[in-house]
């Protein structure tokens, strides 16, 4: 019972966001009484914070089976974001921004989270793609890897990207095409515009 309640509220979670939703509206949807949820979630908190862990577990292992595919550098990113995209629904901002205003500590520790793991995999698709001749050698590898984590959690902010003016895909895939353009050599940008040509 308690990986089903985990399923449900993620997915009304991600759905409807973390604020809007509450134990009741769950324990309609599931049927069940909002007593069983609290057997198992002793409070709101508690879910949201258990959601967010699970969340982040289920990507971060899908990212290290996309890594160990054997694509090139560019090709990977384009994996991961598709894969992302697809476990956050689309990543809907407004879940990320109820998390990020009402619930502030557990945001901070999945930030955390996601700097650390995100740090991580982006260095290594850096270095792969330097190696190989995609990526520039002269870009400064940690800094880059900076960039692209604060850029990252820049365009979720709906104040600047307003939901209703940019869908949350159109700004990611721009955002990696803004990225990797920055740090491609002659080859990379051929790939580039090859993967581009491909998904229109």
């Amino acid at each position: 019972m308690k990986d089903q309640l985990l399923h449900k509220a993620t997915d009304m979670f991600l759905t409807l966001g973390f604020k809007s939703v509450t134990m009741d509206d769950i324990a309609a949807d599931m049927g069940i009484s909002k007593k069983t949820i609290y057997q198992h979630f002793s409070t709101k908190d508690e879910l949201v914070k258990a959601v967010t862990l699970h969340l982040f577990q289920t990507i971060s292992c899908g990212i290290d089976t996309i890594c160990e595919y054997n694509q090139n550098p560019i090709e990977e990113l384009f994996s991961i974001k598709d894969f992302v995209m697809k476990h956050l629904k689309g990543e809907n901002t407004s879940p990320i921004y109820q998390l990020q205003k009402y619930y502030p500590k557990i945001y901070k520790t999945l930030h955390a989270k996601q700097f650390e793991k995100m740090g991580d995999c982006v260095i290594k698709n850096l270095t792969k793609g330097i190696e190989q001749g995609y990526f520039r050698k002269e870009i400064n590898v940690e800094l880059i890897s900076r960039f692209y984590f604060a850029g990252m959690t820049s365009i979720k902010d709906v104040e600047l990207f307003k939901p209703e003016e940019f869908s949350s895909s159109e700004v990611q895939k721009n955002y990696l095409e803004y990225h990797l353009r920055g740090i491609c050599s002659e080859k990379g940008i051929t790939e580039l515009e090859k993967i581009l040509k491909n998904q229109n």
